[in-house]
């Protein structure tokens, strides 16, 4: 990622915050929730953490196929 990109991550993480409450009180389409809810998961598949799952899961299927 470019340093540009990760500098707008926070940026538009307190937008999806922002989105994510507003559509809850009522103010909001639910088109935004779901548009919020798309980028909350994206940004929760790229952690760490995730990818390790992920890359462990992907091991154990291709492990599995080789045996």
């Amino acid at each position: 990622m470019s340093i540009e990109t990760e500098a707008t991550k926070p940026l538009v993480d307190a937008i999806a915050v922002t989105a994510t409450a507003s559509t809850l009180f009522g103010w909001l389409p639910p088109t935004v929730a779901l548009l919020t809810l798309l980028w909350t998961l994206i940004r929760i598949y790229e952690t760490a953490t995730v990818q390790k799952l992920v890359k462990k899961y992907k091991g154990r299927i291709y492990n599995a196929k080789n045996v």
